[in-house]
């Protein structure tokens, strides 16, 4: 590979992870704290909202992310030619 291929690679590489990471920070901080108080209004299986998401539903969100990612790079490694063939 040569090198502006590579450049481009790991730009669009962190292009995703800066993605998912923002994703990651909403749900688990924003989600679980900043407004916590206003999901807490919504009621999720008998339990407030924004104690859901500071207690499970952030490793839900975790989980999915990681799933996410991974299909992101095989995507991106067929595109540039550097998968595992």
């Amino acid at each position: 590979m040569n090198k502006d291929k590579m450049k481009a690679y790991w730009s669009k590489n962190l292009q995703y992870l800066l993605i998912l990471l923002s994703i990651w920070f909403i749900v688990s901080y924003g989600a679980g704290i900043l407004f916590a108080d206003a999901l807490n209004q919504i009621r999720l299986g008998g339990f407030k909202l924004g104690f859901w998401f500071a207690q499970q539903g952030s490793i839900y969100v975790f989980v999915v992310l990681i799933f996410v990612y991974v299909k992101l790079m095989n995507s991106l490694d067929k595109e540039f030619d550097v998968d595992e063939k």
